[in-house]
């Protein structure tokens, strides 16, 4: 009898133990609901170029401000002046892309609206080793229209510099990252949103990067705080479209690349990227080391996304006056002066 009531009395705390557990799993589990209600109508898909040789035409987006100004990753999808922007609830907008860094690999875009919910990058958090997290991307362009992107929950695995890491990963950006182990590193992920289980934005999901020496992918986002600086500029119109500038006058005697010495691959198409074919001998770009297939992308601190914009840039900037240009070499930035007298 004592026997049977210790066997009633055990499974009775087994059965209390465990209601507990299911009812801390339920509280859990109704807790990341709540978290991606709220983050979900921050998220925008991006669409764009692409379409050819595997390289697909969308990425992802997260609001930053009510205004609709809209922090995205700087890639390929966004060489187009036809950039659309569809938002959770499903609207649809032509997008403005106000500036990129390719240094932190990331873009500002603007569209028509107001009244947002938004992530403050004022207030992003810092995330330790082990940090649980939320992704929130349109990995593979799975929604549409007024559907919500996906969300992978994971954790932070490293906190570390992609510099340590040049060597098998091909990519431009060498600052501080949190890698992950949530398999964030798909196509149309680029640009999405890293927060933690509260909802409170981390950084900025990365682009596609892959081990050049045993073909593994590398999840990993950009910490807001490494990108926070150049967002701002942008905002504040420091990395403005000439267009916007009707009133910047030209010198008497302006810059070419002819008096460079650059050849550009051929003229295409209207946003043929600044790829360098070849340096003419004895010319300022010669002796300042620039080579054949360097992707000019600025020239004073200005962002030229293509080679008309890149000559019409130079028709600012006088003779006389020293001529900076950035360059992209494989991976590596590169920053060279040139004087033309």
């Amino acid at each position: 009898m004592i026997h049977r009531r210790s066997r009633i009395g055990s499974t009775v705390l087994a059965l209390v133990i465990l209601s507990g557990c299911w009812a801390n799993t339920a509280r859990a589990v109704q807790s990341f609901a709540n978290t991606i209600q709220t983050v979900q109508p921050r998220m925008v898909k991006i669409y764009g170029a692409g379409g050819i040789r595997g390289l697909e035409p969308y990425q992802s987006g997260f609001l930053i401000s009510a205004d609709g100004h809209i922090l995205t990753a700087w890639s390929y999808v966004l060489d187009t002046d036809n950039i659309a922007v569809v938002l959770n609830d499903g609207r649809r907008f032509e997008a403005e892309m106000l500036g990129a860094d390719p240094r932190i690999e990331i873009a500002v875009l603007k569209v028509d609206a107001t009244e947002l919910p938004f992530f403050s990058l004022d207030q992003s958090v810092d995330l330790n080793t082990g940090s649980r997290v939320l992704a929130f991307s349109n990995v593979f362009a799975v929604a549409a229209g007024n559907e919500p992107v996906s969300v992978l929950h994971g954790s932070v695995s490293a906190n570390t510099k992609l510099s340590a890491r040049r060597g098998a990963y091909a990519t431009a950006y060498h600052g501080s990252a949190y890698i992950l182990d949530a398999m964030t590193n798909n196509p149309g992920a680029a640009g999405g949103a890293l927060t933690d289980r509260r909802g409170q934005l981390a950084g900025i999901l990365g682009k596609e990067l892959r081990n050049s020496l045993d073909n593994t992918w590398l999840n990993y986002a950009i910490p807001i705080p490494e990108i926070k600086t150049s967002v701002d500029e942008i905002l504040a119109g420091n990395s403005r479209p000439i267009s916007s500038e009707p009133d910047r006058r030209r010198p008497v005697e302006s810059v070419s690349l002819a008096s460079l010495g650059i050849v550009l691959i051929p003229n295409v198409v209207e946003k043929t990227p600044p790829y360098v074919d070849r340096i003419l001998p004895k010319t300022p770009a010669a002796e300042a080391g620039i080579q054949p297939d360097d992707l000019i992308l600025f020239v004073n601190e200005r962002f030229v996304n293509s080679a008309n914009v890149l000559r019409n840039e130079l028709l600012y900037i006088d003779r006389i006056d020293e001529v900076r240009i950035v360059v992209q070499r494989q991976q590596q930035l590169i920053e060279v002066s040139l004087f033309v007298e």
